[in-house]
């Protein structure tokens, strides 16, 4: 009967990763050596976000394969688009002290998008206690991690690792599975390499990874950056954390709402914009957002829940991003 049941949950996924994916993480050979160093092999490239998701605090390293001989096409508007054989791996872990990043990890995941001939599929693994490899679990997890703040604080996160099918809720466009973060706009920043600190952009063009890249670049900054101003901080924001799902061709493009940085300023943006679909989720108000009033704007309400009913982002966090929820409380403020 345990074996009936196991099939019969592989069946509820739309994905059937065995035998064709790796079970192990180590498989792939991205890395050399110790597998929890995660030293980059020849043909896997490090990269950075100017802009990350927010993830539970969660702390990622992020690499890209290319298919052999191929690059990538630059463009300045979209997510980059990778040849088929492409894989971008990205793996979440928590600093025991954030304080003291010498003081050991603990890794809880590692997420590998694999662009096969029929689209990218998602497969989720798992690291195990011992911090040797990571296992693939279609069906996701969960596992409680215990890290000290920056500011010497005990915290405790029951770290969600979502299931192939959840993955989707994220990543599809039109009903197309496809990556999010890397972009120009995002990884047109310094990055430090075993040669030394080179802008992302120039490097991946100087080592034939990306053709036709251009010296005059768009750039995020990055949300946390008090010196830059706050609408720009806001546009970064609400891009990277909400705009995957919340654009005219992601999950969330029936609400109307779209926080995609080139929507800022506008009606859809959400200033005085009413809920498609009024009801618990907008607690009562009547407006995305109200100028100058966060307790009235449904944005700030929905980001400073954590009702699974009521927060958004819907999937990836179990805590409130209080630095988060703390800026888009400030624009608001400043909207007049």
């Amino acid at each position: 009967m345990r074996y009936l049941g196991f099939i019969l949950l592989l069946g509820l996924f739309s994905y059937q990763p065995a035998p064709k994916f790796p079970s192990k993480l180590s498989d792939y050979g991205l890395f050399q050596g110790d597998l929890k160093n995660h030293v980059p092999n020849v043909g896997v490239t490090p990269y950075e976000l100017t802009s990350p998701l927010f993830s539970d605090y969660a702390h990622k390293l992020r690499f890209i394969q290319l298919p052999v001989g191929q690059s990538v096409t630059y463009n300045p508007d979209s997510v980059f688009q990778f040849p088929v054989g492409t894989r971008i791996a990205k793996t979440f872990y928590y600093p025991m002290d954030e304080h003291n990043p010498k003081g050991g990890r603990r890794i809880m995941e590692t997420r590998i998008l694999s662009h096969e001939p029929s689209g990218w599929v998602a497969l989720p693994y798992i690291w195990n206690e011992e911090q040797t490899d990571a296992y693939l679990e279609v069906a996701g997890g969960t596992s409680l991690v215990e890290f000290k703040n920056q500011q010497g604080k005990k915290q405790q996160v029951n770290y969600v690792i979502p299931n192939m099918n959840q993955c989707k809720g994220c990543h599809e466009r039109d009903g197309i599975m496809t990556p999010i973060g890397p972009s120009a706009r995002q990884m047109n920043a310094s990055m430090h390499y075993a040669h030394g600190d080179e802008n992302q952009l120039d490097y991946w063009g100087r080592t034939n990874q990306m053709k036709g890249v251009p010296t005059s670049r768009p750039k995020f900054v990055s949300y946390i950056d008090e010196s830059a101003t706050i609408n720009e901080r806001v546009k970064a924001y609400l891009d990277i954390n909400c705009a995957h799902c919340h654009n005219p061709k992601g999950p969330a493009k029936s609400s109307g709402l779209f926080l995609d940085y080139r929507y800022y300023g506008t009606t859809a943006y959400g200033m005085m914009k009413s809920p498609v679909a009024a009801g618990r989720g907008s607690g009562g108000l009547l407006y995305d957002i109200v100028a100058g009033k966060p307790t009235e704007s449904i944005l700030h309400y929905r980001m400073n829940s954590k009702d699974p009913g009521v927060m958004m982002p819907e999937l990836g966090r179990t805590v409130i991003h209080q630095e988060g929820v703390a800026l888009i409380r400030e624009w608001i403020k400043s909207i007049h």
